[in-house]
C-alpha cells in the first residue's frame, strides 16, 4: 500500500514537472502532417483500401475546389461500405513512410530539456489517420496539442469525419485555416504563460501552410520544405511584396536541415 501510494505522488510529481516545464517553454513549434511529417498524403494512400486501390470515376467527380473535407467525407463512406475495416484503414496509416530525417528531428526535440520546445501539430486531415501513425512511431507524447478534423468510426464501422471550423479566411478551405489556429493558440498561451515565447517555428510544405506562416514575426522562422508549394508561396510573396513575409525562411528537404538550424537558435 505504502509503495502504491508512493508511486502515486512520484507520478504526480513528474505530472506537476512537465506542467511547468509546459508553461516555461522557450520556443514554440508548430508542424503539419501529411508531406511534412509523412512523405505521402495520407487521404490520397487510404484509397489503397479501395477495391482495386482505385476510387470510381463517379465519386472522383464529385469533388470541388475549396471543399476537399466532404469530398473525403463521401470517400470515407464509399470505402465502409465496401467492407473496408478500421483495422485496416489503420495499417495503412501506420505504415506511411517518415519524411526524410523527420524520426531525427522528433529524437533532436525529444532530447532538448522539456522547457525548450512546446510542440504542437496542425493539420487538414484527421485524427485517426494522425493517431494512427504517430502512435505506431512512438511519437504521440512529443506533441502537446494535435489540431486536425475529428474523425472517429460509427457503430456501423464507418470511420465519419467533420470539419475542423468554419472561418473567413479567402485562402484556406472551408473547413480549416491554419492562420486562425496558429494566431489563436499562440495568443492563448501567452496569456496563460503571462509572456511570450522568445520564438515560434512553422514546418510545413503546403500551400495552406503558407497562410500560417504569414502570421509569424521576424524572430520567427518558417521551415518550409523546399520546392514544395509553401516555399515556391514564399518565394513569389518576397518577389511581389519585398517585406510582406515577416519571418525568417529557411527551406529544408531533410529534418536534418531543421535540426541544424534549431541547434544553432537554441544555443544564442
Amino acid at each position: 500500500m505504502v509503495g502504491c501510494f508512493a508511486l502515486f505522488l512520484s507520478l504526480r510529481c513528474f505530472s506537476c514537472i512537465m506542467s511547468i516545464s509546459y508553461l516555461k517553454s522557450r520556443f514554440l513549434i508548430f508542424f503539419d502532417f501529411d508531406e511534412t511529417i509523412v512523405d505521402e498524403t495520407s487521404d490520397d494512400i487510404v484509397v489503397q483500401a479501395a477495391p482495386g486501390q482505385n476510387l470510381p470515376g463517379w465519386l472522383k467527380d464529385t469533388y470541388q475546389p475549396g471543399r476537399y473535407n466532404e469530398y473525403m467525407q463521401r470517400v470515407l463512406a464509399y470505402l465502409a461500405e465496401q467492407g473496408v475495416t478500421e483495422s485496416e484503414i489503420r495499417s495503412i496509416m501506420e505504415k506511411l513512410p517518415a519524411t526524410p530525417g523527420m524520426l531525427a528531428l522528433f529524437q533532436f526535440l525529444r532530447n532538448r530539456p522539456p522547457q525548450d520546445f512546446e510542440v504542437v501539430l496542425v493539420s487538414d486531415a484527421n485524427t485517426f489517420f494522425i493517431e494512427s501513425w504517430l502512435r505506431r512511431n512512438g511519437a504521440r507524447q512529443l506533441f502537446h496539442r494535435i489540431f486536425t478534423n475529428p474523425a472517429t468510426f460509427n457503430k456501423d464501422g464507418r470511420l465519419v469525419m467533420r470539419p475542423f471550423h468554419s472561418h473567413d479566411c479567402p485562402r484556406c478551405p472551408d473547413n480549416m485555416c491554419k492562420q486562425v489556429v496558429v494566431r489563436d493558440y499562440v495568443a492563448r498561451r501567452t496569456q496563460e504563460r503571462g509572456r511570450p515565447y522568445q520564438r515560434v517555428f512553422y514546418v510545413g510544405d503546403g500551400a495552406n501552410d503558407f497562410c500560417p506562416a504569414l502570421a509569424l514575426g521576424p524572430r520567427d522562422v518558417a521551415f518550409p520544405r523546399r520546392d514544395f508549394p509553401m516555399h515556391r508561396l514564399i518565394t513569389e510573396t518576397h518577389e511581389a511584396m519585398p517585406g510582406e513575409f515577416k519571418a525568417v525562411t529557411v527551406p529544408w528537404a531533410s529534418g536534418e536541415d531543421v535540426v541544424q538550424r534549431l541547434r544553432k537558435l537554441v544555443a544564442e
